[in-house]
């Protein structure tokens, strides 16, 4: 049997669009000789779709829309959608696999084992399947999965999440080949372990696997795509592209089939993946045009790189907005950074809108000294410039805070902070240099200055981000220990030999600027925990670690 590998970038809740998708796909598959075509999970629909799926009329849209696909799709499929069931209890959907043939659904399988963690909570809206079916179709007899019941490999995972394991059920039947429909959001070095798990369970049960995986951005979520298909033996004999929608053909008789490059260094990895959920997110939202605020570091160089990648030149303003304490060659750097991208800059001074707060604010002050009140006005000055310019011409405004910013509350609401897509949110300062020096690989588009300059948010004299945050290299160690790994303070301490007062004092930054997170505009997760609604934390807590 010849299987097509048929990888889309579905939108949530445009389900004319993710059809016509699916029937463009499986015509090309069908001219290409493939006896069966296999789509990503909730394809029809989108996914995530969260409280969308609690709405009567998303799911009906679902069944209408399957129906008419049914009728019109050229060879046989398998379809993500979500689709009623009838329990006496629980939930009345579920997350569903149909195989259509000559028309109509011939057999459906859902989903088992619902993720409840990280971004997850598919049980709050779906019934999990009680059984899992094999399906006889051609010569083969197909294993169909969704998702995370292919997670659950006891020989693969030293701890199991589920009590069941699909994949072992299924093997119980007979089943020849083992499908798995996905929709796996990328994490850094995420894809290597899928394919360890993968091939662990091919060579294990002596079965190859047909893994489709979604592509494209939804929201904060990013879907590598990678769909692959292995042998028994473990290898690779099918690769779709990454980040990009794609159509592979497996050979089931004869193990082979078409491998599509991937990007080897995994930052290259990671810069794809920003490019795409920078690009997905803006056009799916109904913008066209971006608007960066280039202060001439290196974190408003990197999202501007990005936002010319994902939406091309003419698409990306750089706006400048020099302030009191801006360097010269901070300036010079942005100017260099817009000319050798191909963007338009508008530059736009503070100062006097500066003086005139501070002459207006002054009766309140009081004579009070200057201090980080002063140095938010500017930051917030800049955020009014920028989102004006959004409202007058409709482009949408790209915030440019790292990760290890956005952790300590080293940014200022309403300021830095304004805009509608957090870009680099999710990726630490260090990796923002890594970056950097991908994006010159070839020529040099940020300027060398912008790398190797002190970090400074020029807010008053001589500032520079070391008079309240440690290193870089240590406060990076000590945030990914905290938040991603979740690590206590002395655990921390202990491990890498930093104060403990140090780590302390880090993890109550942490703890105590939730409130700024959650008013910050939406971020492209590229970690294993990301701030947003995959890490819910309160804000109101007075819990010290």
């Amino acid at each position: 049997m010849k299987i097509a590998l048929a990888q889309f970038n579905p939108t949530v809740g445009d389900f004319a669009g993710n059809s016509a998708r699916i029937l463009s796909l499986a015509e090309k598959a069908r001219q290409r000789g493939a006896d069966l075509a296999v789509f990503s999970e909730l394809c029809l629909c989108g996914y995530l779709p969260q409280d969308l799926l609690e709405r009567p009329s998303f799911i009906d849209r679902n069944h209408l829309e399957l129906k008419q696909l049914a009728a019109k799709l050229p060879l046989p499929s398998i379809v993500g959608y979500a689709g009623r069931v009838k329990n006496g209890t629980g939930k009345s959907i579920a997350n569903k696999a149909a195989l259509i043939c000559s028309g109509r659904v011939v057999f459906e399988q859902s989903k088992m084992l619902l993720p409840t963690y990280d971004v997850f909570d598919e049980s709050r809206y779906f019934q999990p399947a009680s059984k899992q079916f094999a399906y006889g179709f051609g010569k083969e007899q197909l294993g169909i999965t969704i998702c995370e019941d292919v997670w659950n490999d006891k020989k693969f995972w030293a701890e199991c999440r589920y009590d069941r394991d699909p994949v072992t059920e299924l093997i119980g039947q007979g089943i020849t080949v083992l499908l798995n429909i996905s929709a796996s959001p990328y994490t850094i070095d995420k894809r290597a372990l899928r394919l360890e798990m993968l091939q662990s369970i091919a060579m294990n049960q002596h079965r190859p696997i047909v893994y489709v995986n979604q592509v494209g951005g939804d929201d904060s979520l990013i879907f590598d795509g990678a769909s692959m298909a292995l042998t028994a033996e473990g290898r690779i004999a099918a690769q779709a592209l990454a980040f990009e929608e794609d159509l592979v053909l497996f050979d089931t008789v004869t193990g082979e089939g078409e491998i599509h490059a991937q990007p080897h260094e995994e930052i290259a990895y990671a810069y794809r993946a920003l490019i795409t959920g920078t690009q997905d997110y803006v056009r799916k939202c109904g913008f066209k045009k971006v608007l960066v605020g280039l202060s001439g570091g290196i974190d408003s160089s990197v999202v501007a790189s990005i936002a010319v990648d994902a939406l091309g030149a003419g698409n990306v303003l750089g706006v400048s907005m020099p302030g009191p304490y801006s360097s010269e060659g901070s300036k010079a750097d942005a100017k260099a950074l817009a000319q050798n991208l191909g963007i338009e800059l508008v530059t736009l001074p503070i100062g006097d809108v500066f003086d005139a707060y501070q002459q207006a604010l002054e009766p309140a002050f009081a004579s009070r000294p200057n201090d980080v009140t002063e140095e938010n006005i500017q930051a917030r000055i800049r955020g009014n410039y920028l989102m004006a310019i959004s409202n007058k011409f409709g482009s949408m405004v790209l915030s440019t805070g790292n990760k290890s910013e956005l952790a300590v509350g080293y940014c200022t609401l309403y300021g830095d902070m304004a805009g509608g897509l957090a870009v680099i949110s999710d990726v630490p300062k260090l990796m923002v240099y890594e970056l950097a020096k991908w994006i010159n690989r070839e020529r040099e588009l940020i300027p060398r200055s912008s790398i190797e300059k002190v970090p400074s948010a020029e807010l008053r004299p001589n500032q520079k981000d070391e008079d309240s945050l440690p290193p870089y290299d240590v406060l990076d160690r000590i945030l990914k220990a905290y938040i991603e790994d979740l690590h206590s303070p002395q655990e921390i301490a202990d491990h890498y030999g930093f104060d403990l007062h140090l780590v302390r004092d880090i993890a109550l930054l942490v703890d105590r600027t939730e409130y700024k997170r959650k008013q910050a505009a939406p971020g492209l997760k590229i970690t294993s925990r990301a701030f947003g609604f995959g890490r819910p934390f309160p804000i109101a807590q007075r819990f010290i670690p």
